[in-house]
């Protein structure tokens, strides 16, 4: 073996393990460390700002339940429907997570049956439409319509806010209201409130 037939050989293996390296670099998963992320306790008390929080969604869904349960007012397991949550605060706080952490509680309680809320119907509708049109699906297997079973109660919240600002301090006072209605005949059944009050000073 010459001198240039080896020079030309180490040449082509180091371009060959360059190559090889580039190909590596550009298939493998890229994890960056731009920022530093933990991981954290759902369930502790958030206190980032006066705005309204976790801790507050959570206080919320865990009193409204609790007050719920202990009435009495679904022996039977009665079947309810999520109507309206208003949200008259300054804030965007989206209030169907509210609601939804009060719905999960009260279906693992095992007391209550939900059906459709207005929101969620319009794929109810959608899919008893794809089972009964589409000629896709065996007769005797499909949701026949008419069926659905409607809600003896519909329930209401409301969530307010005070807020009052100096130079040095910031308060803010919410109030969730949560309403039970019987639909046929239109009585409130059950209401319950609760207060949460936030101060900062800086």
């Amino acid at each position: 073996m010459n001198k240039s037939f080896r020079r030309h050989l180490a040449l082509s293996l180091a371009a060959a393990t360059l190559l090889l390296a580039g190909c590596q670099n550009l298939s493998s998963p890229v994890i960056r460390f731009d920022r530093q992320v933990n991981y954290g306790d759902a369930k502790g008390v958030e206190l980032v700002t006066n705005e309204f929080g976790s801790t507050d969604l959570q206080m919320i869904a865990e009193k409204m339940t609790g007050s719920l349960l202990e009435t009495g007012i679904f022996q039977g397991r009665p079947t309810v429907t999520i109507s309206t949550v208003k949200n008259k605060t300054s804030e965007y706080i989206d209030t169907t997570n509210v609601m939804n952490s009060i719905q999960t509680a009260l279906v693992k309680s095992g007391k209550v049956r939900f059906v459709r809320s207005i929101k969620e119907m319009q794929a109810g509708v959608d899919e008893l439409q794809r089972q009964n049109q589409s000629g896709l699906y065996k007769q005797n297997s499909t949701a026949k319509i008419g069926n659905m079973t409607a809600a003896r109660y519909s329930m209401e919240g409301e969530l307010t806010s005070i807020v009052k600002q100096s130079a040095s301090t910031k308060d803010v006072f919410y109030k969730f209201t949560l309403k039970l209605f019987d639909v046929e005949e239109g009585t409130i059944e059950w209401q319950d409130e609760k207060e949460i009050r936030k101060t900062s000073t800086r």
